[in-house]
């Protein structure tokens, strides 16, 4: 039985949680993107997808996204959930900087918005506060003390 968009949007989600980034693949379209709107990164093909998760994963390694609703209309599911883990490895930045684990927790609330082809996510937007997370695990002191 094929999934539904809600189901495949959902699916990518547990795919995080789990650190399962083969699954993870499966679930993106090759010529895929996702606009990582907070970081002002497009991420082009589902390589680069999966990498930039990854590295979500490196920085948070107990992240996890719990999903609070799913909506679809045609192709186009959005999801609302809540991120959250504790920073307990290194975090790049998109500039290519790195901040040293902080060991502690950020939560913040977050929605992607997914088109679904043939059972495959082709593009997400991702929105999400990126500075209560920088707040959170104290890079913003980081880069006071060094100002």
């Amino acid at each position: 039985m094929a999934q539904s968009a809600v189901d495949v949007a959902r699916e990518s989600i547990e795919c995080f949680t789990a650190g399962d980034f083969d699954r993870l693949r499966s679930l993106l379209a090759d010529d895929s993107y996702e606009e990582e709107l907070a970081t002002q990164r497009r991420l082009e093909g589902a390589d680069a997808q999966v990498e930039a998760a990854r590295g979500w994963k490196e920085a948070f390694p107990d992240g996890r996204g719990t999903v609070h609703g799913a909506y679809a209309d045609g192709n186009t599911v959005t999801i609302e959930l809540t991120w959250e883990g504790t920073q307990s490895g290194p975090m790049r930045a998109p500039d290519g900087q790195e901040l040293p684990p902080s060991n502690r927790r950020g939560t913040v609330n977050a929605c992607q918005v997914m088109e679904i082809e043939d059972g495959k996510i082709k593009s997400t937007r991702h929105y999400f506060d990126l500075m209560t997370i920088l707040q959170q695990i104290g890079a913003m002191e980081q880069t006071e003390a060094t100002a």
